[in-house]
């Protein structure tokens, strides 16, 4: 194994996180590693609503954190929750300085739509549907010409090293059939989430959740990792992961029907747009008892669909299905990850020198139910915080790793394995869970582990499924069939690995 001491941050990841820490880094040396080319197999390209943010003059950064915390059921941290929308204009600013093409309104301000659980029209939107590869291919272009930033597009992390007193101070990339170590004073996990373990997802299939794993496994905290946001409209067409429909679409008044037609949250405006925990339980009621779940927007968007929401309806023609003349066929599906590695809004986790951000970790902002296009506001808000309190980052000295030997890299899964891993996951640990349906997944995730001992993605979901089956409560994202009301009072799910022996 070859080591590589880099004097400046490590990002693992690139997508809207990543590439927006490694260029608030400048001017310190960064290095990116990721496993797939720029732009490729990172949710942030894939995310159609846009960012949101306080930017008309109804609107405020107070109303806007004020609405993130009434969507996360309790959990929400408020401080947090203020910080990143004050940051909201600024953040649209920069990225729109850097070439991301937002909409415009007649005046030449950012044009706003109107997403779930929003009291006002928030979301600034590229091309109507196309706001997250717009905007990350903006990143990607800044990123390329940085000359402080180097990318690596065939790493894959394995695993975090460790100095005997725990600090994080490298790790292990596989690149290109060589296992590298590297040495960093800042290592930044921006290793998106965990969809790809549920078989109905709409992220891509390989986001694991391994790197918060392997930060548990070097004994980070892990916050709620039992919150996971299903999202009610993920298209039914037979495609793995599912192409979404995105929420903007019921912003312009596309209404969820049955196979007869009635309406699945009934008549009242709005009805559609309460937040995604609720309306995700009532596709997923409505499929339960055969009656099929559908998205309509005939009547609300019709001929306009192919100008207003151009990446929807490529998708629907693809699949042989016309939106202007047939209603969608609909799916609660995995979406986004709450949970996560605990995190500060500068990156900074219970590990000196690991830094976390992006969706793998766990601000405190979202909760326990995620806030319509919050994720991209936090991926570049606090991307740029975290950017920058890595930058600042100093190599330790000393011996580097702690146990004796040090731990292995984690093995990969069997294809056969992860398919069944990803079955049971939406079986049991879906939108509606219960005991005996995520003791069913323990003992599926126990028996592929006893085949394949310390895979990430096993670990991940074990860290879902059991902190799911603890909380004896529905809350947010998190509905359990034998307990359904929720707790007086709302507590966070705090997990840390035991630390391994330490040499000597």
């Amino acid at each position: 194994m070859s080591r590589i001491d880099h004097d400046g941050p490590l990002i693992i990841g690139g997508g809207l996180a990543g590439l927006s820490a490694a260029l608030e880094a400048a001017p310190r040396r960064t290095l990116v590693v990721t496993p797939a080319p720029l732009l490729q197999a990172c949710a942030s390209a894939w995310a159609q609503g846009g960012v949101a943010a306080a930017l008309s003059a109804s609107d405020a950064p107070a109303l806007h954190a004020a609405d993130t915390e009434a969507a996360g059921a309790g959990l929400v941290e408020p401080a947090a929750a203020r910080l990143l929308t004050a940051d909201g204009r600024a953040t649209v600013e920069w990225l729109a300085a850097l070439g991301a093409p937002f909409d415009r309104d007649a005046a030449g301000g950012f044009a706003v739509s109107l997403e779930a659980a929003h009291s006002r029209a928030r979301v600034a939107r590229v091309g109507g549907d196309g706001a997250g590869r717009a905007i990350l291919s903006a990143l990607v272009a800044a990123a390329r010409a940085a000359p402080h930033i180097e990318v690596w597009e065939d790493g894959r992390l394995r695993g975090l090293i460790q100095d005997a007193s725990g600090r994080v101070r490298g790790a292990v990339i596989d690149r290109d059939g060589r296992r590298v170590e590297v040495l960093a004073p800042a290592v930044v996990l921006a290793t998106g989430g965990a969809g790809g373990l549920y078989a109905h997802t709409t992220t891509p299939a390989s986001l694991l959740g391994e790197g918060m794993a392997l930060a548990w496994r070097a004994g980070a905290e892990i916050l709620d990792p039992e919150f996971v946001q299903f999202h009610p409209t993920a298209m039914d067409v037979g495609l793995d992961p599912m192409p979404l429909a995105t929420e903007a679409l019921r912003g312009e008044g596309a209404r969820l029907i049955d196979r007869e037609g009635r309406l699945l949250l009934g008549e009242a405006a709005g009805a559609d747009l309460q937040s995604r925990d609720v309306v995700a339980r009532a596709v997923h009621a409505a499929r339960a008892a055969g009656l099929g779940a559908f998205l309509d927007a005939r009547t609300a968007v019709g001929a306009a669909f192919p100008r207003q929401f151009p990446a929807v309806f490529a998708a629907c023609m693809r699949a042989g299905l016309d939106p202007r003349q047939s209603p969608i066929p609909v799916a609660a599906a995995a979406h986004y990850h709450m949970g996560g590695i605990a995190a500060g809004p500068d990156g900074r986790t219970t590990l000196e020198g690991l830094f976390a951000v992006g969706e793998c970790a766990a601000t405190g902002v979202h909760g326990a139910n995620r806030l319509a296009s919050n994720s991209l506001l936090e991926a570049a808000a606090f991307g740029r915080r975290t950017g920058r309190a890595a930058g600042q980052a100093r190599s330790a000295a000393g011996p580097v790793y702690a146990p004796d030997p040090p731990p292995e890299p984690a093995p990969d899964l069997a294809p056969e394995a992860l398919a069944r891993l990803r079955r049971v996951m939406s079986a049991e640990a879906g939108v509606v869970r219960d005991a005996a349906g995520l003791g069913r997944a323990l003992a599926v995730i126990d028996d592929l582990e006893a085949r394949t001992p310390g895979a990430a993605p096993l670990a991940a979901a074990r860290l879902i499924v059991g902190s799911a089956l603890a909380r004896r409560e529905s809350r947010g994202g998190h509905w359990r069939r034998d307990f359904p009301a929720a707790a007086p009072e709302a507590r966070h799910t705090r997990l840390r690995a035991p630390v391994p022996a330490l040499a000597g």
